[in-house]
């Protein structure tokens, strides 16, 4: 980090953090005036108007580019942009679209990676039992009727819950498939990458009940109490019903999706 007065430079490769000025570095612009309201000494982040950011070419980081001097001071002035100014549904929609299409794409790979490590019966031609259910996961088959029926935040609430459910449930199975597939870093990967995007989906399906005013459903502990002393066998069928439940309700976001999509086009 390098002051000039109101210059300053700054690669940032992490998250976000706070950049807080050294002492006397605002003092230093020129027509600074030491007598400002307190308002205009405020501490400057990389979410501040002060910044531009610029990628550097073939470097992995952003760089960081204050205004100049009088734009800093004019950008204090603005008016802060409003919390609670309305915000489209149409962007935070296409997003969540755009990656529950990709996921749909991975989701029968990830559940035939999974019944090949798991051994007989799991990986027999054709295997399937869709009896085997999980209480602490909601199952994603629902009548059209009923599914057509929904409105808004019921959709999206019981998306949310389900994809909380699954990120939960998709470490436990990827700890469990550690222990009894250790030597299987393909599966291992294909369920962390899993996880990660139905994390994503619930980021985007926040931001989507935001934007349209619906109240964002509080993470709860789905899981609960898990039987530490489940057979290798019980552990399978509950891996089972996780990767199969993770498609369906990766095909049903799908279409939910499509039909908010359509709702609020762009």
């Amino acid at each position: 980090m390098v002051w000039l007065g109101c210059q300053a430079v700054h690669a940032r490769r992490a998250v976000p953090r706070p950049l807080l000025p050294p002492p006397g570095a605002l003092e230093q612009v020129p027509g600074w005036n030491h007598d400002a309201p307190a308002f205009l000494h405020l501490t400057l982040t990389e979410a501040s108007p002060l910044y531009l950011a610029r990628r550097a070419p073939g470097l992995d980081a952003d760089l960081w580019f204050p205004l100049p001097a009088p734009f800093c001071l004019l950008t204090l002035l603005l008016p802060p942009h409003s919390p609670g100014a309305p915000i489209s549904p149409a962007e935070p929609i296409s997003q969540a679209y755009s990656l529950a299409l990709y996921m749909q794409k991975n989701t029968s790979t990830l559940l035939q990676t999974y019944l090949q490590y798991q051994g007989s019966p799991f990986s027999d031609p054709g295997f399937s039992a869709p009896e085997l259910q999980l209480s602490s996961l909601p199952p994603a088959a629902v009548s059209f009727k009923t599914w057509h029926a929904l409105d808004d935040g019921e959709r999206l609430g019981h998306a949310q819950g389900a994809f909380l459910a699954l990120t939960q449930h998709l470490q436990l199975v990827g700890d469990d498939q550690r222990d009894l597939n250790p030597g299987s870093p393909i599966l291992l990967t294909q369920l962390g990458a899993a996880r990660l995007r139905a994390q994503g989906l619930l980021g985007n399906m926040a931001a989507i009940m935001t934007a349209l005013g619906l109240p964002i459903p509080p993470e709860e502990d789905t899981l609960g109490v898990v039987p530490f002393g489940a057979s290798a066998f019980e552990r399978k069928c509950r891996g089972y019903v996780v990767t199969r439940e993770y498609g369906h309700w990766t095909d049903r976001a799908v279409r939910d999706l499509a039909l908010l999509k359509a709702k609020y086009p762009g």
